[in-house]
């Protein structure tokens, strides 16, 4: 009898332990968001006689746990230094994931990562293979860190001498938007993001490289890295089709934006600036309207027409494993072959001299339906209980789902219930719904029999 109850317990236990990697990474993240939530509330982060209301609290601590940078208080004056920090450490590791800075933990303790710890890496990642995986960690790391030192030492340096701030003052200006700038958070301690700066070639520079390097996909970056190092021995480069797609969708897009903010903002937000200024804030604009939230002009003074652009943009979003979120690239590129295969009256999708397979042309459109599902019900959902116009909510909640942070400055306004919303939606976006998608899939045998397949009208 006592053996008997012995097995059950055991056999419960196995049960109760059985939870998959993606359920644990989205678990993760709300244990981050809950930390943050719980270290910014307390009085030693805030400057003094400030005020912070519990879900004041929790948006901000989402917002910079899942890089998104929304927010509905000034960073400046809401937070101390010891606030900063904390912060700048949650933007740090909910940028690069989490699971880098458990990685950092287990190399740094000596211990061996282990089969389900490679699995949560991957889920983190979005990636496809077990393979490579704390090689890729390490990698994210030396970059975010080599990027940062180099992002905070020109802005230091150009601070003191540009703008003749102190040096601690710089110094702690400069680390914050190194760090929120290659993270793609858009945190900043100027009040009005980057407004200031619209003539300073060098500011923006160095955040719109931080910006372009925490989007443009983890896996590009170590590829890229890996084919310099064998040109230069061997005279070859070779790049996945991952690499190729997500690289020209990211371009392309960026071109796009750029071109299309020339178009309609020229006699708007744009007038009055020289040519090369026209130039320079188009394209830093269509960068940061990816996943970036910087601004260098007022977004509540864009045209209507820019807004629902910047919407799409932020709805794509950027690379799969970046700091990014929204849809991804490469869901997007995707559709559009797909889309233009069947227009072409083709039975297979072909790019670069490769096929694409069934299974993610499947799971691209179901990211893009779920995607739009989500993003449809949270505007009908806000625009019931907020006094606010359609577009306005639509991009808080397309800037919220790519993880971007741009606002037209409704945030602060928000309800607590509509606040809610936003913070569901920056969870998912940061999280991705590839992870959501299979955070409640269960193993189940394959079909043993089939029916017979009849064709049903479409269109």
């Amino acid at each position: 009898m006592e053996k008997h109850q012995v097995s059950y317990l055991r056999s419960l236990k196995r049960k109760r332990m059985t939870v998959s990697p993606f359920q644990l990474i989205v678990l993760g993240y709300l244990l981050f968001a809950a930390l943050g939530t719980v270290l910014l509330s307390l009085p030693f982060s805030l400057q003094p006689g400030v005020k912070f209301s519990l879900v004041d609290a929790v948006f901000t601590a989402t917002s910079a746990a899942t890089v998104t940078g929304i927010t509905v208080v000034d960073t400046k004056d809401t937070f101390s230094t010891t606030g900063r920090f904390i912060l700048a450490f949650l933007m740090q590791f909910g940028g690069i994931g989490i699971m880098t800075l458990g990685t950092l933990v287990f190399i740094m303790r000596g211990n061996q990562i282990s089969l389900r710890e490679r699995m949560m890496i991957s889920a983190d990642q979005n990636q496809l293979s077990l393979q490579g995986m704390v090689y890729l960690m390490l990698f994210i790391l030396k970059v975010a860190v080599l990027l940062e030192l180099l992002g905070t030492l020109v802005l230091t340096v150009h601070f003191m001498d540009e703008y003749q701030a102190p040096f601690a003052s710089a110094l702690g200006t400069g680390i914050f938007h190194s760090i929120s700038g290659f993270t793609n958070s858009g945190f900043d301690l100027f009040g009005n993001s980057l407004q200031n700066f619209k003539q300073d070639y060098i500011v923006q520079g160095v955040i719109g490289t931080l910006l372009l390097a925490g989007a443009i996909g983890f896996p590009v970056l170590l590829e890229a890295s890996s084919n310099f190092i064998s040109w230069r021995r061997r005279g070859r480069i070779s790049f996945s089709l991952y690499s190729k797609i997500s690289t020209v969708t990211f371009l392309a897009l960026l071109l796009a934006g750029l071109v299309f903010v020339l178009l309609f903002e020229q006699n708007n937000t744009l007038a009055g600036l020289p040519w090369h200024q026209k130039i320079s804030v188009s394209f830093f604009q269509s960068l940061t309207a990816r996943s970036g939230g910087f601004s260098l002009v007022d977004v509540g003074a864009y045209n209507t027409v820019t807004l629902l652009f910047f919407c799409l943009l932020m709805f794509i979003g950027a690379s799969p494993s970046s700091c990014g979120g929204g849809i991804r690239t490469t869901t997007f590129a995707v559709l559009v072959l797909s889309m233009l295969s069947i227009i072409q009256g083709r039975t297979s999708v072909k790019v670069f001299r490769r096929e694409l397979f069934q299974e993610d042309i499947v799971k691209a459109l179901t990211v893009f339906f779920i995607a739009v599902m989500l993003v449809v019900a949270a505007v009908i959902t806000l625009s019931a209980i907020e006094d606010f116009s359609t577009t306005e909510i639509l991009f808080e909640v397309c800037s919220a789902f790519g993880t971007t942070g741009l606002s037209t400055g409704i945030t602060a306004s928000l309800s607590t219930a509509g606040k809610t919303v936003i913070i569901l939606m920056m969870l998912i976006g940061r999280i991705s719904l590839i992870t959501l998608l299979l955070l409640f899939r269960r193993r189940k045998p394959e079909d043993r029999y089939h029916y017979v397949k009849e064709h049903i009208i479409i269109g």
